[in-house]
């Protein structure tokens, strides 16, 4: 009988072991995949968090899959620069590109 009692606690404790035990999740937010850096950047710069260009820049370039890559905007300051360029719009500068592609050379 204690066998079978055992094997039946164990049935039910082993699945909640998993469980408990498993992937923890809180940080699933930071690690969001998006298909383009442009609403990845508009997640973090215009929505709740109201991050600053730059700050938003770096954060989806780095922490952020963009359409599968992580990191996502290369390998080199001229090659970010180029990316970013292209995959945001008009409303970031040339400037704000160079010093957040600074940021994430200097944070690989």
């Amino acid at each position: 009988m204690r066998i079978a009692t055992s094997l039946l606690i164990s049935l039910f404790a082993f699945p909640l072991a998993l469980v408990a035990c498993g992937d923890d999740k809180t940080d699933e937010g930071e690690n969001e995949p998006f298909d383009t850096l442009q609403e990845c950047y508009d997640d973090h710069h215009s929505g709740d968090e109201s991050l600053p260009v730059l700050q938003a820049i770096v954060v989806c370039c780095l922490e952020h899959p963009i359409d599968g890559e992580r990191p996502s905007c290369g390998t080199s300051q001229s090659e970010c620069v180029g990316h970013v360029d292209l995959a945001l719009d008009n409303s970031v500068t040339t400037s704000d590109i160079d010093a957040a592609c600074a940021n994430y050379i200097s944070q690989m």
